[in-house]
Parts: structure tokens; sequence; C-alpha cells
């Protein structure tokens, strides 16, 4: 398996780190040109999804990335990557790659300073230790495709619509390869 990590800005590293690990064959994305049709799925990594849409645009990934995914290719976006995938985003006229059936507000559990840890149950998962570092959530589902995976106090922070899968943490901070696992899987 082949899978392109864009590794414009954000926890990139990480996740190649753990796919690896798992198996998978990496192609760290920064130009159009490693975007290739012989990427069996993509990362869309935590960072910061303004500076990772606008990088995505200068660099001439944008059409190209969101046209795959319109095609069926897998990916996975985590926190910034769930606001990239995201049709709405609350309190914003901004749409980045708008592909996944929900809305997201961003930031929504504070600055960075409120970052933690907590146990989630995520469907098809299990029980896992999730970190969020001024992560996002899914305020709506757009529709009956996108369903929720995981919940937390009552806010939806995964979800899983046909080939995408988003999630608001960060499951690659964490030891346990199981949701990145789940990703390959989809593959």
């Amino acid at each position: 398996m082949k899978i392109g990590v864009l590794a414009l800005q954000g926890a990139f590293a990480e996740h190649a780190k753990t796919l690896s690990e798992l198996g998978a064959e990496i192609v760290e994305i920064r130009r159009k040109t490693q975007f290739t049709d012989a990427l069996d799925g993509l990362v869309l990594p935590g960072g910061e999804s303004t500076v990772q849409g606008k990088l995505l645009r200068e660099e001439g990934l944008f059409a190209p990335v969101k046209q795959a995914i319109g095609a069926g290719m897998p990916v996975f976006g985590t926190c910034a990557g769930m606001i990239l995938l995201a049709k709405r985003i609350e309190e914003s006229e901004t749409v980045h790659l708008g592909t996944m059936d929900i809305a997201v507000r961003r930031n929504a559990y504070g600055r960075q300073l409120a970052s933690f840890r907590t146990r989630l149950l995520v469907e098809g998962v299990g029980e896992y230790p999730a970190v969020f570092i001024r992560a996002p959530y899914a305020t709506e589902l757009l529709s009956s495709a996108a369903r929720p995976l995981a919940v937390h106090e009552g806010k939806i922070v995964a979800v899983r619509q046909a080939n995408m899968l988003a999630a608001a943490f960060h499951p690659e901070l964490t030891s346990d390869p199981r949701i990145h696992a789940y990703f390959l899987d989809m593959l």
C-alpha cells in the first residue's frame, strides 16, 4: 500500500511513522508532482487548516486532491484535516476541500492550554486514548452518508463517510495504531 501524507505543515511525520510501522509505503506530499495516481490513500494531518488550505492552493495540489477524493481515493483527516474535508465551517465563509458532509467548529475546545487527553469509544476500534489539541468537532452531519464513529461529551469527534475518515483528535500522537489500521482497512 502506498499512502500519501500531506507534508505542507503540521504533524505529518508522526502519521508517516505510524503508517510505515503498519507496513504502508509512505510518500510525503509537498508538491503537485508528488501527488500521483499510484497512491492508494491520503492523510491530511493536524496543524493549521487555514495555512494548509492556502498551501494546497499555492502548490497546485487543491484541485487534484479534491478530484481524487471525489473519485473515491480513501482519505483520513485529523484535526485540521477534518476541517479541510468539511463542507461547512461554523462562523466562517471559508470552505477548503468541502468533500465531507459535515459542519465543523474550529478550535471548539479552546486554546492550546485547553488541550487534553481522554478515552473514547470509537466504533470499529474500541476504547481509544485520544489527544485533543485546539480541536474542532462536527456540529452537524449534513447527510445520512456521514455517520459518527465517536462522541465526546455529546460532540461528534470522529466521522466516516464512504472513502473519508475524519477525527478531531490526534491518533498520530499516541502509541496506539488502531485508528491508522482502521484507515488502512478502508483501502
